[in-house]
């Protein structure tokens, strides 16, 4: 395995990183607070005419012909500049888990549909709590769902709404018309305005439904999308946090000049290349198709902590300033927050690779 970026994929990255930058101060979680559908659709209309959102699906398909991992460069961009978006929502937890495992005409519907832009999110199973998600029922041709979806991201600005329901006590996906579900706005430190999705007796046709191996692709997908995300915003408090060191003076010297300000970021930064080598492992993985089920948790788990420590230490160097409304540094202390319980935290990853390897 080859972790080293091709010159096409470090020009997806350097091209998203100068695009994100420039639209930060408009699109970026700042600009954002308060927006209702909390990310900019003006950006987004940009982000489809540049073939982001059919990057990782095939030309047949109306998309560009790369791979998962091409579209993970994205997420970590968006991530470093802390752009808030349901790129990773409608790509990564609705979009690969059909092309991995939709029929063909699925696939015409769907892939086309998000390549072409429109918003769709995923709702799957609570991790912390399971066996409390919605339920179907089999009626005639087709199912009639029931019960609440939580904190599923992005909702109020979705068309559509792949839930994850329990069908004669397994986990199944379907799509949703987000018209005929009810929602439930919730306030907290994440930037992905989630909603809890109530559905009520909500009939589906039998081509909505995705199956069991969708189900379990929508956990995947979208943990290692949160991977990404989390390695692109831990690079950047890393980034600023040297910068402050570097500028910052006490004693007539800059403070990273005294041993135990660079200790800390030496640590910081190790916990950055450790992260995105355990992360991008796991998404490679999953671009060539191979099981990931071991290497996602591993990732999720490790990452999720990485990038609080990463985090913690930024505000050791910053001292009060990072703490500030004003300075950028408690945005990312924010989102260390939110991405660690995304699609499980690292207690759930951690139990989930015990039982992997049958360890008691």
């Amino acid at each position: 395995m080859n972790l080293s970026l091709t010159e096409e994929q470090e020009l997806i990255a350097g091209t998203a990183r100068e695009l994100l930058e420039s639209r930060a101060a408009t699109a970026g979680a700042r600009a954002m607070d308060g927006d209702p559908a909390g990310h900019s659709t003006a950006l987004w209309k940009e982000m489809v005419d540049l073939g982001w959102t059919g990057l990782a699906f095939p030309e047949e398909h109306g998309g560009v012909g790369g791979d998962f991992l091409d579209v993970c460069l994205l997420f970590e961009q968006l991530g470093y500049a802390q752009v808030p978006s349901p790129l990773a929502a409608s790509v990564a937890c609705c979009g690969m888990p059909v092309a991995r495992f939709g029929t063909a005409g699925q696939k015409r519907r769907w892939l086309g549909a998000i390549s072409g832009g429109e918003i769709v999110t995923a709702a799957p199973l609570p991790w912390d709590h399971p066996g409390d998600g919605p339920v179907a029922s089999r009626d005639g041709d087709g199912f009639v769902l029931s019960g609440t979806a939580t904190f599923v991201p992005y909702a109020a600005s979705a068309e559509h709404i792949l839930v994850v329901v329990r069908l004669d006590g397994e986990p199944h996906a379907f799509w949703v018309d987000a018209s005929s579900v009810s929602l439930k706005p919730l306030g907290t430190v994440g930037v992905d305005r989630p909603c809890h999705v109530e559905l009520q007796k909500v009939h589906v046709p039998a081509e909505a439904a995705l199956g069991a191996d969708a189900a379990g692709a929508i956990a995947r997908f979208g943990a290692a999308a949160v991977c990404a995300e989390m390695v692109g915003a831990a690079q950047r408090v890393l980034d600023m946090t040297v910068a402050y060191a570097t500028e910052r003076e006490q004693f007539g010297r800059p403070v990273g000049s005294f041993q135990a300000v660079q200790h800390h970021c030496a640590n910081m930064a190790i916990d950055v290349l450790g992260s995105r080598f355990i992360a991008y492992e796991a998404i490679w993985l999953l671009s060539v198709d191979r099981d990931a089920t071991q290497e996602v948790s591993m990732a999720k788990a490790w990452v999720s902590e990485a990038y609080e420590r990463v985090c913690a230490l930024g505000h050791q160097v910053h001292g009060a300033i990072g703490f500030t409304q004003e300075h950028d540094l408690h945005l990312f202390s924010r989102h260390a927050m939110a991405a660690a319980l995304a699609f499980g935290d690292g207690d759930l990853h951690y139990d989930t690779l015990a039982d992997e390897l049958n360890i008691p």
